[in-house]
């Protein structure tokens, strides 16, 4: 029997190595002492990851791959090295920073540079990428410890370390060198900073505090406050950029604590300090009141555009509806701390960015001034800028109609009433109430500098 097995592997081994591909399967015991002969992928494998079928002879490497490890291509083709540079960069990660920068520019309205629009996605989506790869390369240890990561291209041995740093300095300084020369010196400064704070200090914190979390949220505001800086020659401290940067800063509470919810027991394993892998012992009660927190935090931001006059009152209104429902799904959670209720906060994050910053581009004060420019200039049709905001004006238009105003107020009104625009925005109930918290405020105030008044005049006649 022992001669008829060695005789079967020699035959399979033979067979493989004319195929061009080393045989997988069982391979011969080494010495007395029972030594394994192991593979390139089974070195990565951790003690505490090893499993054998315990009918099968003990010294004996399973035929399965029981670690869920992708098998590293012995010769790397260009596609590999593409996808490699891709897991490096996190290019859905990337996206997501391109998309949110678009937003910030777009946001502040006409006139459109290409050119610039084009510098500042590019140049930030690079910083993105230089920043993710630094990230993997001083977490290739705690990578190979979590399922999430232990197929990144670091981990693998598709590149080496030399290989990510030369890919992580290239995009870092082509995306610092674009921004610098197609945008202006305050977007530049916030992307290259950016790297830095990614990179540097979040990284850091991961394995030894909590507040890596708010670190995070921070790069990941950063974005689109680098859109509208573009778009504006620099001006960091407009309404719009604060605004914009809150709104993605408390957007990512509740995503990431829903995803380090999922995989808790994997960050755990990876040694992270997150949230809720130190809140199993009271079954997330943290993480559910900060995923509720954030989300009413979050629930603001379209009230306080309004307020201040940065959106249209009709973003008030809609976000309601949006925040509504992700505050159903925050009390979702908190009611029953399961994987699938966390997942619904994730998925519900995912929708719910998008559908409000382009709410909030619809509804900005700044378009819309834009578009009454733009008719009166009369900008030429096959002009792109000038059809989309011709399209975002027949949009609000068609909005306007199933405003409450206009389905209530306007069809008691007059005939003769109907043709005065002022009229119909004063019967708009956002409009009014909004003018009475104005009115509300102003006479708080006037209250109180009388009443300081008065107290200073009886102290002074005392």
């Amino acid at each position: 029997a022992t001669m008829l097995s060695a005789a079967g592997y020699r035959s399979g081994a033979a067979g493989a190595l004319r195929r061009g591909r080393p045989r997988l399967g069982r391979t011969p015991l080494q010495g007395q002492g029972g030594g394994r002969h192991l593979s390139t992928t089974d070195k990565l494998v951790t003690a505490t990851d090893t499993s054998c079928d315990e009918d099968n002879n003990k010294n004996e490497i399973p035929t399965e791959n029981t670690n869920n490890y992708a098998t590293p291509p012995l010769s790397p083709t260009t596609s590999d090295y593409v996808t490699a540079a891709l897991d490096l960069s996190k290019a859905r990660l990337s996206a997501l920073v391109v998309v949110t920068t678009g937003a910030g520019f777009l946001t502040a309205g006409g006139p459109l540079s290409y050119a610039t629009l084009a510098a500042a996605t590019a140049g930030t989506a690079l910083c993105s990428s230089s920043a993710s790869t630094l990230n993997q390369i001083f977490e290739v240890d705690r990578d190979k410890r979590m399922k999430r990561t232990r197929n990144r291209p670091l981990v693998r041995g598709i590149v080496t370390p030399q290989t990510a740093t030369a890919l992580a300095a290239t995009t870092g300084i082509s995306g610092g060198s674009i921004l610098a020369l197609g945008t202006d010196p305050v977007t530049a400064a916030l992307g290259v900073g950016n790297i830095a704070l990614y990179a540097g200090l979040y990284t850091y914190l991961k394995p030894r505090s909590e507040i890596n979390t708010w670190v995070g949220a921070v790069v990941g505001a950063v974005p689109p406050v680098m859109g509208w800086t573009a778009a504006t020659g620099g001006s960091l401290f407009d309404l719009e950029a604060a605004l914009l940067g809150s709104t993605l800063f408390l957007w990512q509470f509740p995503h990431f604590f829903a995803l380090s919810w999922m995989h808790r027991t994997d960050y755990a394993r990876g040694g992270f300090q997150m949230v809720p892998v130190n809140d199993i012992d009271t079954n997330g009660d943290r993480t559910a009141a900060l995923i509720n927190r954030y989300t009413w935090y979050m629930s603001t931001i379209p009230i306080a555009s309004s307020v201040l006059g940065a959106t249209s009152s009709m973003f008030a209104v809609e976000g309601i509806v949006l925040n509504a429902y992700a505050l159903y799904v925050a009390k979702r959670f908190d009611k029953e701390r399961s994987n699938s209720n966390a997942r619904k906060v994730f998925l519900t994050s995912l929708w719910y960015l998008p559908c409000l910053m382009t709410l909030f581009i619809l509804h900005s004060r700044r378009w819309r001034n834009t578009i009454e420019e733009d008719e009166q200039t009369e900008l030429e049709d096959n002009d792109v800028v000038a059809i989309l905001r011709r399209r975002l004006s027949q949009i609000r238009n068609a909005g306007r109609e199933l405003c409450l105003h206009e389905i209530l107020a306007i069809a008691e009104a007059d005939e003769n009433d109907q043709s005065d625009a002022k009229s119909k925005e004063e019967k708009c109930p956002v409009v009014l109430g909004k003018s009475k918290v104005t009115e509300v405020g102003a006479a708080t105030v006037v209250v109180a500098a009388t009443a300081v008044t008065a107290e200073g005049m009886q102290r002074g006649t005392k």
